[in-house]
């Protein structure tokens, strides 16, 4: 980041890129192909000896405005964005690991990653999942062709936290590179950076987009970690610079080859959506706080997961590490009331599949998100059967306190 603070940084953003007319917002760029008078020109760009663009796939005018936007909040040394967060993280193992590799993985991780580790599984990777709030545990687990860790900040839905920083001090002696995703903590809350993270990946649909508009994620390279260590980068990308071979390679034979590419439109949209990102998240985390205390504090509750009660196993870290406690609340109802039913009492919280939202939404877990993993993978995830997600929006708190309590009196 500059030195100006962090939302005054995102709003300027696009203007100091220069676009024309005196624009303030980058232009949006939709041309598939890019032309030029010379094709020495093309040729240099496809063969990496100059800056351009060739082909949608890979990148646009608006797509770099919004990578170089991204980059600035998290200090890195670049940035690649893609369709989804899912798409940025399937991209980023595919393109980084070979058969025969081993790589150790959080067991608290949003429901599609383990779907991606199952397929990294049949296609030779080794994978080791282990409990990430202890990095004594990760320890146990490196092995000789052990080539990375990955982890997100605070798990979905029972909101563990990772020891990011003794994870990280692992890494860095075993040379192994350390992938965080920080979608549960977004830059603002969080410096994924300053716990040695080699690559942070997030999805940008939550709390930079914001608004439940449009899905994208975002590979970030921090320059912590030196890729001419690294085994898997391909002979064709050690002409690049150290810091640049890692993404180079995932833009080639990711974005490239696999296809999971962000629309000018869509990354125009986030944009947008970024610039009020801090402004979102404090009242989004403010309400989230006062939610938790009051569902802790209810007869009808059997048990709130929220980083911010100090009866969080991990509190104290997240006081450490973050700069709020998060927008995501999970909890219990006591037995006999029907997580469903609760649910249906609510007049302004909506049942939806999404977080970092400005509207507050909710979800049975155990029948929904984390339905295909089975009862007994989702005790070990330390799912109840009548666990409720909440992502808490911005509405005013009132409403939200008056709204919850009218349904548990209803239940």
């Amino acid at each position: 980041m500059s030195k100006t603070q962090f939302t005054t940084n995102i709003v300027h953003a696009d203007r100091k890129l220069n676009p024309d007319s005196g624009a303030v917002h980058y232009p949006v760029v939709n041309s598939v192909l890019f032309g030029y008078e010379n094709p020495q020109d093309l040729v240099d760009i496809f063969q990496g000896k100059q800056a351009g663009h060739a082909y949608a796939r890979q990148s646009t005018p608006t797509t770099d405005a919004l990578q170089s936007m991204v980059n600035d909040m998290e200090n890195g040394v670049g940035c690649l964005v893609f369709a989804s967060g899912m798409s940025a993280i399937t991209t980023t193992f595919f393109t980084l690991l070979n058969a025969g590799d081993h790589i150790i993985a959080s067991q608290f991780l949003f429901g599609n990653t383990p779907s991606v580790l199952g397929t990294l599984k049949r296609f030779g990777v080794e994978v080791t999942q282990v409990d990430v709030t202890n990095a004594q545990l990760v320890q146990s687990a490196i092995q000789p062709n052990t080539k990375m860790v990955f982890t997100e900040t605070i798990a979905n839905p029972v909101t563990q936290i990772a020891d990011l920083d003794g994870i990280g001090q692992l890494c860095q002696q075993h040379n192994l590179v350390y992938i965080v995703d920080n979608t549960m903590t977004p830059s603002y809350l969080f410096k994924a950076k300053e716990v040695g993270a080699s690559l942070i990946t997030t999805s940008l649909t939550k709390y930079v987009g914001g608004h439940g508009t449009v899905t994208a994620g975002a590979v970030i390279d921090t320059g912590n970690y030196d890729w001419t260590n690294f085994d898997n980068i391909l002979d064709s990308f050690r002409q690049q610079p150290a810091h640049a071979q890692a993404l180079t390679q995932i833009k080639k034979k990711g974005l490239r080859d696999l296809g999971g590419c962000l629309s000018s439109d869509s990354a125009h949209l986030i944009a947008l959506g970024a610039e009020t990102m801090s402004l979102r998240l404090e009242r989004a985390c403010d309400n989230a706080m006062q939610l938790a205390q009051y569902l802790n504090d209810h007869d009808k509750i059997a048990k709130v997961y929220y980083p911010g009660l100090e009866s969080h196993p991990q509190h104290l870290d997240a006081k450490k590490y973050f700069k709020t406690f998060g927008a995501i609340i999970s909890f219990d109802p006591i037995a006999g009331i029907d997580p469903v039913k609760l649910l249906t009492e609510l007049n302004l919280v909506i049942s939806a599949t999404h977080l970092g939202d400005n509207r507050t939404l909710a979800l049975p877990v155990a029948q929904t998100i984390f339905y295909e993993m089975g009862l007994e993978n989702r005790q070990k995830a330390g799912i109840s059967e009548n666990m409720i997600r909440m992502s808490v929006g911005i509405e005013d708190i009132g409403d939200l306190l008056s709204d919850f309590e009218q349904a548990l009196m209803s239940c």
